[in-house]
């Protein structure tokens, strides 16, 4: 018997089958593949991460070398422009060489007058703050100074003006003002920042 012979110009039909599937295949791939790219564009790319609280924490301020003495922040005079800082911490705790950072004094413009514990006099004094962050702490201060001067005042009305007479007495309150001060800045903006509480001025009567 002779086998018929297929028409001219037709294929097998197994030889179209093939295209077939090999046409959805690739068309399939290339559908997979545009979706995949676009979720990585709207997840902000490969390297995208979630927002941490951290990120929008103040940044210790390198101190360059040569630099000089830091002008004080915030006083009454001409304001420069606030400091930019680029090193990042994980908290406010985080333990800072002061060699390496540099540090700005934020000047509070107005005494803090009180009566003292034992009601024999009143206690009044200036201080300025310092820091080894950038300008968003010195904003937080500013922003804070109502509640800031309330825990201030509470601080000094707790004083003993015979252990304010001693060197160790103010340095015990050098460091009462400074916890006192960062409290009420992590409480309302979710960092301290203030490194130390200096006296410009105190005088008990």
């Amino acid at each position: 018997m002779s086998k018929e012979k297929a028409p001219e110009g037709a294929e097998p039909k197994k030889g179209g089958k093939m295209k077939k599937l090999l046409v959805l295949g690739i068309g399939g791939t290339a559908l997979i593949s545009a979706g995949a790219g676009a979720g990585i564009y709207l997840g902000g790319g490969l390297g995208g991460h979630e927002a941490k609280p951290e990120d929008n924490y103040p940044k210790l301020v390198v101190r360059s070398e040569g630099s000089e003495e830091p002008a004080a922040e915030g006083g009454k005079e001409g304001e420069g422009p606030l400091k930019v800082g680029t090193v990042s911490v994980p908290n406010d705790r985080f333990k800072v060489d002061p060699g390496k950072y540099e540090v700005t004094y934020f000047p509070m413009t107005e005494a803090f007058t009180t009566n003292l514990a034992d009601g024999s006099g009143f206690l009044q004094v200036g201080i300025s703050l310092s820091t080894f962050y950038d300008g968003k702490v010195i904003t937080n201060i500013k922003r804070q100074q109502t509640p800031i001067r309330s825990a201030v005042l509470m601080t000094l009305a707790e004083q003993d003006p015979a252990l304010l007479s001693t060197s160790q007495g103010k340095q015990q309150l050098q460091r009462q003002l400074t916890n006192a001060i960062n409290d009420v800045l992590r409480e309302k903006e979710g960092f301290g920042g203030v490194d130390n509480v200096y006296f410009t001025s105190l005088v008990i009567q």
